[in-house]
């Protein structure tokens, strides 16, 4: 049987093989009735795009931007790492992939970042998107243009972004909620909260997932008023140090976000005596450390490869407007305790 071809979709909807490609790669700039009637076509005709030989005949390079916050963020030097090494191995593949530091505390400077995209520099764009208003508007605007959009990371559902790759942070914050109410004694004692930001989702939504088990199933215990250290170490260790201070009855610590490397030393001081539960994100050296030292008690994790290769296939995927492999990019949540800690390759 012959093979169909886009001229066979162009011919039984009465457009021009230009018109086809832009509705089949979801391009702005074409009428709903004119995609219907394509999108009747392609369906008449079974017609299924051969990804591999349009992309040959095009020598398309596909041009993926990272956008990825900079600071002393363990966890996002992991991500810049990962996203560097692959720009090097991949170049032979047609695959550029520039990685921008961003300062995900500034919706304004993210939301500026995302402005000057367009398809004359970029093909795709993967970002850790802060839940601002202007973020949003951001992504929706970088959408109409034509350059496809994933969030990374931390999500922002009220944009038009066309997938998340990261985990269920609801998820994350339930496991660590049960994780403290499991390690302590079932008697009253306070639990202490450091966010880097509840204005970023995934922290926002870590903490309400750490507030629903506790107090579903730990009512004995009380959970403290967020602090945010805005990931910084220095704040992160001050905070902890006035938590001890008004606290004494401190029994558990659960840091959302990042900035592990504060509170740790702040735990590892002379004057701090006593057994506290503490519980964070990320493994890192600094975390890995603390959880054979016993100053951690848990980590809960997520892999930065994975999570860069799979935005990356992801938005190949989109450029090439074909389906997601949506069990490839299902990213896993990781729970270490001293005694289940990987090998260091």
């Amino acid at each position: 049987m012959k093979r169909v071809t886009i001229h066979d979709v162009a011919n039984a909807a009465g457009v021009s093989l230009a018109t086809v490609d832009r509705v089949l790669n979801g391009r702005p700039g074409v009428r709903k009735a004119t995609i219907e009637r394509v999108e009747q076509a392609v369906e008449s005709l079974n017609y299924k795009p051969d990804v591999f030989a349009a992309g040959l005949a095009k020598k398309r390079v596909y041009r993926l931007h990272f956008l990825i916050p900079n600071g002393p963020n363990a966890f996002m030097e992991d991500l810049t790492r990962e996203a560097a090494s692959h720009a090097q191995t991949m170049s032979g593949d047609r695959m550029q992939v520039h990685v921008e530091p961003i300062d995900a505390f500034d919706g304004h400077r993210v939301a500026g970042t995302l402005a000057i995209l367009d398809r004359s520099v970029c093909d795709g764009v993967a970002v850790v998107a802060p839940s601002f208003p202007e973020v949003r508007a951001a992504i929706d605007r970088l959408q109409d243009r034509g350059v496809p959009v994933v969030t990374l990371v931390s999500d922002h559902p009220a944009s038009s972004r066309q997938h998340f790759v990261g985990i269920d942070n609801m998820a994350a914050g339930r496991a660590a909620g049960r994780l403290i109410g499991r390690f302590l004694p079932e008697s009253p004692g306070k639990i202490g909260l450091i966010a880097g930001s509840l204005g970023l989702r995934d922290h926002a939504e870590r903490y309400a997932g750490c507030e629903e088990v506790i107090a579903s199933s730990f009512p004995h215990l009380k959970m403290l008023k967020v602090r945010e250290g805005r990931d910084d170490n220095k704040r992160n260790a001050d905070l902890v140090r006035k938590l001890l201070e008004e606290h004494a009855d401190l029994a558990g610590l659960y840091n959302i976000g990042a900035g592990n490397r504060g509170i740790i030393s702040a735990l590892n001081a002379p004057t701090q005596a006593g057994s506290l539960v503490f519980v964070g994100h990320e493994l890192t050296p600094y975390t890995r450390d603390a959880l054979n030292s016993g100053v951690m008690d848990a980590v809960i994790a997520q892999d930065p490869g994975h999570e860069i290769r799979s935005a990356i296939r992801v938005l190949k995927a989109l450029c090439d407007g074909v389906p997601i492999i949506e069990g490839q990019e299902r990213i896993g949540i990781d729970v270490f305790i001293r005694d289940n800690l990987p090998e260091l390759s």
